[in-house]
């Protein structure tokens, strides 16, 4: 039975539809996030553009591999002749996706005195030191996920080709247009690309500055995997003129810092190396490269995200190690800020991933269009007020009758739930958050964080 307080509830709730004719659900969820209350005027931010080209607006339409590319990686895989190629692409796409990173051995260490003293807290066992040690092992060996370096040989190759090359075009893509959207007058000359893989790196970026970029260098420890790139660069074939030129292929990483790259990519390549001492020092040796800007992009999925935020921690501590290069470092995408990432302070931690939509290779598999979700920190040299402080909507835009649901991170470093509404938040930042999509900023203001105001009801008519 209601109490007499949830009748009164019930009561003004009906008043308050009568009265106004709007959903009171809008404007008190919206009154709870008084951060987000003025759209960001003081620069003309819309000009005369429409709302739904306002700046913040960075999501792909969805991305289509350079037909040369897909003729090539076809032709490829149609002469080799590989049977169950499908039951491979999808059983090497599983594992790469489902794929940890290496434990630690102080972590290792770490769960074996835990196990070794359970064992002995058992009053029902009796075990000498040896059983008790293979009874540990036996323990961790069930628990622990057995990490494998993947050695990639022509076979291996292909099938890779086959599984991500078309997704790891699509989320380079993404990151590439965040800059070039953001600063259109930056115009790279030189790329070097870690982990390089089948080249989609090159590809993409070819795609996006192919008139200012001179030089490309791919770095891969695998042979196989530098001749399947050249062969995709020369239409599948080992003669030819590459279709892009000024591309170069090493199998081991410049460490001089000397000599640097206008743009440095390491696309899902730090989640293959065994151990974060090695992550460590590819991600220094990475930023010493760095000119202008370090991106990295990972699998969207909680390991993926913690490591590009280790990175991105990494090279924002260690900004007076760089003696040749002085200029410290920022975050430019995705994160407004500098500070611990909300999304892994929060009780329930999630992955910071993004979303974007391609076309796949037409395999005969692969008639589908698909969606590439992935992790990525964009880091730059230069001053943090250079960037733009703008919140970023990190997960899909709810679009409600009179009302939108963004989730935001914004530049305070916490995480907001805002509800917009055109009668609370003004016509133009409601237009605006309804045009957005996930991964877009939102050109908002946010002031210092109010204590939330529970929304009071109107007066009675």
């Amino acid at each position: 039975m209601a109490t007499a307080l949830e009748l009164k509830y019930l009561l003004t709730l009906g008043r308050w539809r009568r009265g106004l004719g709007v959903l009171p659900q809008s404007r008190a969820l919206a009154a709870l996030v008084p951060g987000v209350s003025q759209v960001d005027n003081k620069s003309d931010f819309l000009g005369k553009r429409p709302h739904r080209r306002h700046p913040g607006i960075l999501q792909l339409p969805r991305v289509r591999l350079p037909q040369a590319l897909a003729d090539a990686a076809q032709l490829l895989l149609l002469e080799r002749s590989m049977p169950n190629v499908e039951k491979q692409v999808q059983a090497l796409t599983n594992y790469l996706w489902s794929r940890h990173l290496p434990i630690e051995p102080e972590e290792l260490q770490r769960r074996a005195v835990h196990l070794e003293k359970k064992f002995l807290e058992n009053p029902d066992s009796s075990q000498t030191e040896e059983k008790l040690c293979g009874a540990v092992l036996h323990a961790l060996r069930r628990t622990t996920y057995h990490w494998r370096e993947l050695s990639y040989n022509e076979g291996l190759s292909l099938v890779y080709m086959a599984a991500r090359l078309d997704g790891g075009f699509a989320a380079v893509s993404r990151a590439f247009h965040e800059i070039r959207a953001r600063i259109p007058e930056f115009q790279p000359q030189t790329l070097m690309d870690f982990g390089s893989g089948t080249g989609s790196v090159t590809w993409a970026a070819h795609s996006t500055w192919g008139q200012s970029l001179r030089e490309y260098m791919c770095v891969d420890s695998s042979a196989a995997m530098l001749d399947l790139a050249e062969k995709l660069l020369k239409g599948g074939s080992e003669s030819g003129e590459p279709y892009v030129p000024g591309v170069f292929f090493r199998q081991f990483l410049p460490v001089s810092p000397k000599v640097q790259f206008d743009v440095v990519v390491s696309a899902f390549s730090l989640s293959e190396l065994p151990s974060k001492a090695d992550r460590t020092e590819v991600v220094q040796t990475l930023w010493r490269k760095t000119s202008h800007f370090l991106i990295l992009v990972e699998n969207g999925t909680k390991a993926g995200h913690c490591l590009l935020m280790d990175a991105r921690d990494l090279v924002l501590k260690g900004r007076e190690k760089s003696p040749l290069d002085p200029r410290p470092g920022f975050v430019f995408a995705p994160c407004p800020h500098e500070l611990p990432c909300p999304q892994l302070t929060a009780s329930k931690p999630l992955a910071c991933s993004f979303s974007q939509a391609y076309h796949p290779i037409p395999f005969s598999w692969n008639k589908k269009p698909k969606e590439e979700k992935f992790s990525m920190v964009i880091l730059a040299r230069g001053s943090a007020e250079e960037a733009n402080r703008w919140p970023r909507i990190t997960q899909p835009v709810l679009k409600r009758p009179r009302h939108v649901h963004c989730h935001l991170c914004c530049p305070d470093g916490h995480m907001q739930h805002a509800v917009i509404t055109g009668r609370r938040h003004g016509r133009d930042l409601y237009r605006c958050a309804r045009v957005s999509s996930w991964g877009d900023l939102l050109p908002v203001t946010t002031p210092p964080e109010l204590p939330p105001s529970p929304a009071k009801d109107p007066p009675e008519s």
